[in-house]
């Protein structure tokens, strides 16, 4: 069997190849191991399919904190407004939610995933499905790809675009490295991202917050000199083996890059309360404090922040709740109040990279051309998606990654495969 274009794996920007590489006039294939196609899509936007972010094209590159900036020259060609376009032409209506993430009206992946598998048969792409690859050989003319079932496949331009070794129950378990490896390519260190983090610290371990959300805090990563990397104000929980929660995976690729570089603990800042001053707050609870002051103090301060944070938070300044407001000194509820402002602990490590939404890592974006994404290694390959070594924010960035960079590979492949 001869192909103009064959794109392995059925992903996001696996499809979105196989659909420019067809739109091209190129005779196309795509090969997926498992049973169904755009499994990760299915599962993005916690099941109703985040397929990409409206923010304008340098916020979209700043949500991509790993390599984004590389996407400048792909974006030239085909950003996150073409994809909005491209579902649009396709009859697929979407919708714009908070922080600019886009889903479609119909609130179901099945939508997208069919739309896209619907354009395919329409190009007239013919697709294997059940087809792992057991192997890739790459020869001057043309490439051949060997079928575990020992069919061989024959290529003029083959496009790798099997994720990388996150959420490994879609098919991404990391086989394409090898592919890329064996072709001239450096992978670079891969690590989790999008991750929740784990600590030893005592309140963890005994279970004191387990469970607890707190909403829109501010969460910073520390360096050795104890000034933030990154904040991010959002959502985080207390969980049993440390924390989670949007906050929580924004800043987990800071703590895993920290760890890496061999230091034991990572001190992480929690702002309970961002939106207030600590002064201002300080005066608000001395105020109460001095018109009630028979009052308990766990009664003044209740409502400031949730019950079982107030509750945790007396304990470990040695207040009883049932103390009346006069016992207490200044200088106590001074530290109480700078404590809910400057809450520090420590992460001491990640969940592991199959538990991760994000690959980090991948194959190094030195050795492919930007604009095409093509290796600069071999004639006749191009790589898409997460197997780069490009990571960003869940919220519609990385998909927005993979259906551009997609796009571009199957495109520039056909032009290669048919001039």
């Amino acid at each position: 069997m001869s192909y103009d274009v064959v794109i392995i794996g059925g992903g996001p920007s696996g499809l979105m190849a196989a659909i420019a590489a067809g739109e091209n006039g190129a005779k196309t294939m795509l090969l997926e191991k498992g049973r169904k196609l755009g499994t990760k899509l299915a599962i993005s936007g916690g099941g109703r399919c985040n397929v990409t972010n409206r923010l304008p094209e340098d916020e979209v590159i700043k949500h991509i904190p790993g390599n984004g900036k590389f996407l400048y020259s792909p974006f030239s060609v085909f950003n996150n407004y073409d994809i909005i376009d491209f579902f649009k032409e396709m009859g697929v209506a979407l919708k714009e939610e908070d922080h600019g993430r886009m889903f479609q009206v119909s609130n179901s992946a099945k939508t997208v995933v069919n739309a896209l598998i619907n354009k395919l048969d329409e190009l007239g792409a013919e697709v294997f499905m059940n087809s792992p690859v057991k192997a890739v050989h790459y020869d001057e003319n043309e490439h051949t790809i060997i079928l575990e079932n020992g069919s061989k496949i024959d290529t003029k331009s083959l496009v790798i675009a099997v994720g990388g070794k996150a959420v490994p129950h879609t098919g991404s378990t990391g086989d394409g490295y090898a592919w890329a490896k064996k072709a001239g390519h450096t992978v670079t260190a891969l690590y989790p991202t999008e991750v929740a983090l784990t600590s030893n610290e005592k309140f963890i371990q005994d279970k004191s917050l387990q469970g607890l959300s707190l909403r829109d805090v501010a969460l910073s990563v520390l360096n050795k000199n104890n000034k933030p990397i990154i904040t991010h104000q959002m959502d985080m929980i207390f969980t049993h083996f440390g924390i989670s929660g949007p906050a929580v995976l924004r800043c987990s690729q800071f703590v895993v890059k920290e760890l890496m570089r061999g230091r034991e603990e990572v001190p992480m800042l929690l702002d309970v309360l961002p939106d207030k001053h600590e002064e201002q707050l300080l005066q608000s609870i001395i105020n109460l404090m001095k018109t009630s002051p028979k009052k308990s103090i766990k009664n003044i301060l209740k409502g400031t922040v949730p019950e079982r944070l107030l509750d945790y938070m007396l304990s470990a300044h040695n207040i009883a709740a049932d103390q009346k407001a006069t016992g207490v000194s200044k200088e106590t509820i001074h530290k109480f109040v700078h404590d809910l402002k400057h809450f520090k602990f420590a992460v001491h490590g990640s969940l592991p990279l199959k538990k991760a939404f994000v690959t980090g890592g991948g194959i190094s974006i030195k050795e492919i051309v930007p604009k095409t994404m093509q290796s600069k290694r071999m004639h006749g390959l191009y790589f898409c998606g997460e197997i780069l070594d490009i990571h960003g924010y869940t919220g519609g960035f990385n998909i927005t990654s993979a259906l551009v960079t997609g796009r571009i590979a199957g495109m520039n492949a056909a032009i290669e495969a048919i001039h």
